[in-house]
């Protein structure tokens, strides 16, 4: 039997982990109810399981049981939901107001259960240790940083030679369709927050107030000529104001306007300068108004890069179980951010994309949409993959 014939055969077993977690989602570094469910789905299996100390993780370790063991993979799946109100109609929606698993990380929880239960049946035969990284806070917690502080890369005893993860996507890949790419997959991001001070008055005598409201316009559109005029095109950097407010009434002049913008890069040289420059770009047309600011950049999850070699790996152990035509060499980063950056940093290693599209991918809600959908029925193959990396790659480290 093959890994992905057993995988096959777990199916239902996965689907009905996945749906019970769907019901349930939980926000944060804090999932108690969802740890529950899947020390439950681990139980009985010969894992030593580690729980977070400051967050809802779990870390669990399968010792191989072949003589002579020489190396360590790691395998992850993020376990934390969106604060959306679910909208996709299915029959286990979320049963929590405001929480919704929108980025599919319930498969990716339910797909690493399957992969532990893939790998402990086959425990003997392996010639080194696998970690199985169960993380809450992606969802910008966070969530590896706070693993990797407590441990999770030297859980074995030894630190982790290689890491693999997996992320499902509602849109933009057919169903069943692996993607990935070799250097930078995913952009580096960073958080603005900006506050223009001044001081309020009546709408018809604005001479007398300091209106921090043009101001603040004024700063979204500098910032937006910043990128095209500070960064080069082929280098680049995405900013977008996803939050301002100001004011209570049409005929009132507030004394401060607030908005916040997320910045994206793909090179560590360009997210070391994009913060600074923002700052820079905000304090000045603050003064040119003569209103007073408070602005911060806060750095996030650097980019997500795939070692070249793990990258090669990677694609050929797709085209090798699932066929050419199952895979595809992405051409450009996305310019979503991922903290598994955070382990890439540190051990080589790859991030990819599943298609879990049960319609048209051109037409799909995608990730974070209140309809977003998920087709589960790609949870086989998503355990089956990240086992058959973990055999393959501590069979390579073991000569």
């Amino acid at each position: 039997m093959t890994l992905r014939s057993d995988a096959a055969a777990m199916l239902d077993d996965l689907q009905a982990l996945r749906r019970d977690l769907h019901r349930i989602p939980e926000i944060g570094l804090h999932l108690p109810r969802t740890q529950e469910r899947v020390l439950a789905a681990l139980d009985g299996l010969p894992l030593e399981i580690t729980l977070g100390k400051n967050l809802s993780s779990i870390t669990a370790v399968l010792r191989g049981g072949r003589p002579g063991k020489t190396g360590t993979v790691l395998l992850r799946g993020d376990m934390d939901a969106l604060p959306v109100t679910e909208a996709s109609g299915e029959e286990f929606t979320s049963t929590l107001d405001g929480a919704m698993h929108a980025c599919g990380h319930d498969l990716h929880t339910a797909g690493l259960v399957g992969a532990a239960r893939l790998l402990a049946a086959r425990r003997q035969d392996l010639p080194g240790d696998v970690v199985f990284m169960f993380q809450p806070g992606e969802e910008g917690w966070d969530g590896a940083g706070h693993m990797i502080d407590e441990g999770v890369l030297t859980a074995s005893g030894r630190h982790v030679d290689a890491a693999y993860g997996l992320h499902v996507s509602a849109a933009s890949y057919a169903k069943g369709r692996f993607a990935t790419r070799p250097g930078t997959l995913m952009a580096a991001s960073g958080a603005l927050a900006v506050r223009v001070r001044g001081d309020g008055g009546h709408g018809s005598s604005p001479h007398d107030a300091r209106d921090p409201i043009p101001a603040a316009c004024e700063m979204v559109t500098a910032l937006q000529t910043m990128v095209t005029r500070t960064f080069d095109v082929f280098d680049p950097v995405v900013l977008t104001v996803g939050s301002f407010h100001a004011g209570t009434r049409r005929n009132i002049i507030p004394d401060d306007a607030v908005f916040e913008a997320t910045l994206r890069s793909f090179s560590p040289e360009v997210a070391a300068r994009v913060g600074e420059r923002a700052e820079q770009v905000c304090r000045g047309v603050a003064q040119a108004h003569g209103l007073d600011i408070e602005v911060t950049y806060e750095p996030e999850y650097p980019a997500t890069v795939n070692d070249a070699g793990a990258y090669d790996f990677v694609a050929a152990t797709i085209r090798d179980v699932f066929g050419e035509e199952r895979f595809t060499q992405l051409a450009d980063p996305i310019t979503g951010s991922e903290d598994f950056s955070r382990v890439l940093e540190r051990v080589p290693g790859a991030y990819l994309f599943l298609g879990a599209c049960p319609a048209d991918p051109a037409s799909a809600p995608d990730n974070h949409s209140p309809r977003a959908r998920f087709d589960d029925s790609v949870l086989g193959d998503g355990a089956a993959l990240l086992a058959e990396l973990a055999v393959r790659r501590l069979a390579l480290l073991a000569g």
